[in-house]
């Protein structure tokens, strides 16, 4: 376990000299101090209160401050601190409320000085002041932090948070009056602590609580935070407002920060619970350790430096009953155990490539891509030759490919989703109206799709005509399923409601002149119809007339012109009816090769009585027996995971809103699931948030419906007393005064309410919005600089 490497500091007139090396405890301890020249080391916890000096290859127990028969609950240390000022006097924070000060110069064996029994509960956090030798501050579980002066016997100032438990209290080692002290309740405040009826400055600082906190040994301003939401915070406080400027994300709850010595960015971090490491950070590199401590074998309750000027040595107390000194050199680095290389595109389309430094410079000669528009971007810092890491050449350089803006444009996707209609009308215009959406942006495909949706779902008699006329008439492409219907496959007795009417050449919609041994559209010579915008010659014989009229129909009042039936050249009608006249058929059959004949022969071919249809009405019949409505389900299914696999989203969403129940059961509940979260997450990107909304209303997806039931609850604060509001009302419990006042006119807010979130005052929305345009401090005169947005 033990690493050879050695280590020599001159620090002045001392040296430090020493390696990486541990010693065994006689119990877990809960946390450690180390003395003012880092040649001793105190360890304290529930069962254990030693000190160690700092050999050169060792450590070696000097004194067992845990004396007597039957040592007290004044023994159980919570934590303890070394005077940086006087090398004898130490304190010890009890489990039993009861703060303890410690006297090595004492000639007994007991060196019990002081104590102080003026806490309730236990005392989480000890400090001495860093330049006053009789000033110490405790902060307990019972809320109230108290400053006791050495040479009297009861506590001089008592300050208190309003709030949770305190965690940690620490001295600012730059500003003589001030300490930061953490609570439970996530929340940092900053006293002075010749005023202990207030604080100077609250706020909120992490989501839960917060463990601890470290001035910087440098900077003035710099506070660091650590808290349960397993983040690091760097704050400057040398602003108006706590400016968080760094954050370092880590892998669990954080117990303990400390930073650096003579590396004004580094900082040493270990955890509560699960992580047994130790990490220390670059807090502007916040997503990698630049080191990282592994010895230990359970939680690490307490670190340390060894010297205010050393960055070198590290010391740690465990769980594991373990005491280490770390090496820097010997701390292990996740940099060489990273991945350098990585592959990422944007939102939109530009991709960015990383790869090891060492591996583009060397490839000088390769090609420069079109899109190549920046130089690379070394993402990892040039590091300082002084630090212990100088010799790491894993380096990544980064290299972004910009698409071309025009190209790249994601206008079509916001353009689609603002104007597509998914719910409201009958499926007949929901497919036709997104099918002219799609078809204006140029999304043809898109538009032909909606298209074969709505007469694959929509029956054709339920069709009004004007959609008819749009879809079926010139320049119209949406008779697909027609193009392979055959007369001879027609069953008998269809059409046998309608008989043909001619009249000097005019050919009605309605009645249709067939040939019973032709198709009525010819696959092999009409393969232009399905994708092209000119329709094919649908029927033969002579018929002349528009195609926008021969394709208009009134299926409410089929016969509505058909008043009077007339032969052009006989004087009386058939008085019987002719049903399969085979002499008609074979007529026809001498005509069968000649498409368009002459008016003469049109006219005497009207004078056989031969069964007319109507078009739609055959389309619809086939339809109707032959086809189940499940048909196309399976064609569907596989259109949707076309769409998503080809990275449209929104087409497979939309078809699935539209579709609802007719396709549902083809999809499983879980590609629903993702297909949805990734339209949503791509209409939040592109901030339509009413869009998305809407879709996760309209969803068929369980898991989906629920998205915009969650997190609906406001909390509040009363604008007079800072205390959280109950749900009753707008009457604060507590200070029994209404919190909706304007801060401008001074009368309640019975309508819209806007509030600052930094200051807890607001008003009426439009005084509000009229004041903050002349004026950027708050209306009730507390000095805040508000904003509204």
């Amino acid at each position: 376990m033990e690493k050879m490497a050695r280590v020599t500091t001159a620090l002045g007139g001392n040296t430090i000299t020493g390696r990486t090396m541990f010693c065994h405890l006689d119990a877990p301890a809960n946390a450690i101090s180390v003395c003012r020249d880092a040649a001793q080391v105190v360890v304290a916890g529930r069962n254990i209160f030693k000190i160690y000096s700092i050999d050169e290859d060792q450590f070696v127990e000097k004194l067992n401050l845990r004396v007597g028969r039957k040592p007290s609950l004044n023994f159980s240390c919570a934590d303890v601190v070394w005077h940086q000022m006087d090398e004898n006097l130490l304190a010890t924070a009890a489990t039993n409320g009861v703060v303890v000060t410690w006297n090595l110069g004492k000639p007994s064996r007991n060196k019990q000085d002081q104590l102080f029994t003026e806490h309730k509960r236990t005392v989480n956090k000890v400090c001495f002041h860093p330049t006053e030798v009789y000033m110490l501050l405790s902060g307990s579980q019972d809320g109230y932090m108290k400053c006791f002066d050495l040479r009297k016997k009861d506590s001089v100032s008592t300050f208190s948070g309003q709030s949770e438990s305190v965690r940690d209290v620490q001295f600012s080692i730059r500003d003589y009056f001030t300490f930061a002290a953490t609570f439970e309740n996530g929340n940092v405040q900053l006293w002075d602590i010749r005023r202990p009826d207030r604080y100077e400055r609250m706020f909120t600082a992490h989501n839960g609580p917060v463990f601890c906190c470290d001035w910087h040994l440098e900077d003035r301003g710099w506070l660091a935070t650590g808290g349960r939401d397993k983040m690091v915070k760097v704050w400057d406080m040398n602003t108006n407002r706590a400016k968080e400027i760094y954050c370092v994300q880590t892998i669990a709850s954080v117990a303990r920060v400390k930073w650096r010595p003579e590396c004004k960015h580094h900082i040493a971090t270990c955890s509560m619970m699960v992580d047994h490491n130790i990490y220390v950070w670059d807090v502007r590199r916040p997503f990698i350790p630049s080191a990282m401590f592994e010895e230990h074998k359970d939680v690490t309750t307490g670190i340390v430096w060894r010297h205010l000027h050393d960055p070198y040595f590290l010391l740690s107390g465990s769980k594991d009953s373990t005491l280490y000194q770390h090496i820097f050199k010997d701390a292990s680095q996740p940099i060489d155990r990273a991945n350098p290389e990585g592959l990422c595109y944007s939102l939109f389309g530009d991709l960015a490539f990383a790869a090891k430094e060492s591996l583009i410079s060397s490839d000088s000669n390769r090609k420069p891509y079109i899109g190549d528009r920046r130089h690379p971007i070394f993402f990892k810092r040039k590091l300082d030759p002084t630090e212990q890491f100088e010799y790491i050449s894993s380096s990544s350089a980064l290299s972004v490919f910009e698409t071309d803006l025009e190209s790249g444009s994601m206008d079509w996707f916001v353009r689609t989703a603002k104007q597509y209609v998914l719910a409201g009308r009958p499926l007949a215009e929901l497919c036709d109206h997104n099918a002219k959406v799609a078809k204006e942006l140029d999304r043809d495909q898109v538009a032909q799709t909606w298209t074969m949706l709505r007469i694959i779902y929509s029956s054709p008699g339920t069709v009004p005509s004007a959609n008819l006329n749009h879809s079926l008439g010139k320049g119209s492409t949406s008779l697909p399923l027609m193009n392979s219907f055959n007369l001879k496959d027609i069953p008998p007795g269809i059409g046998n409601e309608s008989r043909l009417e001619r009249s000097k050449g005019e050919s009605r919609s309605e009645n249709i002149l067939m040939d019973s041994s032709s198709t009525l559209i010819n696959n092999d010579e009409n393969e232009e119809t399905e994708g092209s915008d000119v329709p094919a010659d649908y029927l033969l014989g002579d018929v002349e007339g528009d195609e926008d009229e021969l394709y208009m129909m009134d299926h409410e009042n089929p016969h509505a012109e058909e008043q009077e039936y007339i032969l052009p050249q006989e004087a009386f009608p058939l008085r019987h009816e002719i049903v399969d006249n085979p002499s008609a058929l074979d007529h026809l059959q001498d005509k069968a090769d000649s498409p368009h004949v002459s008016g003469n022969e049109a006219e005497t071919v009207s004078l056989t009585p031969v069964e007319s249809f109507s078009l739609i009405s055959i389309s619809h019949s086939l339809y109707e027996n032959r086809l189940p409505p499940d048909f196309f389900s399976p064609i569907v299914r596989d259109m949707l995971l076309f769409y998503a696999e080809q990275g449209d989203v929104q087409m497979a969403v939309s078809v699935l809103i539209v579709l609802g129940d007719r396709i549902k059961k083809e999809i499983d509940e879980q590609t629903q699931e993702h297909w949805y979260t990734s339209y949503i997450d791509l209409l939040q990107r592109f901030q339509l948030w009413n869009i998305s909304n809407e879709v996760i209303k309209l969803s068929t997806c369980r898991a989906i419906n629920c998205l915009n039931q969650a997190s609906t609850t406001l909390h509040i604060n009363c604008s007079n007393c800072k205390r959280p509001m109950s749900n009753k009302g707008w009457i604060c419990d507590r200070c029994r005064q209404c919190a909706s006042m304007c801060a401008v006119c001074h009368h309640v807010v019975k309508g819209l309410f806007v509030w600052c979130q930094g200051c807890s005052h607001g008003g009426h929305l439009q005084h509000i919005m009229k004041w903050l345009e002349t004026s950027s401090h708050c209306p009730a005169g507390c000095g805040h600089l508000c904003e509204y947005t």
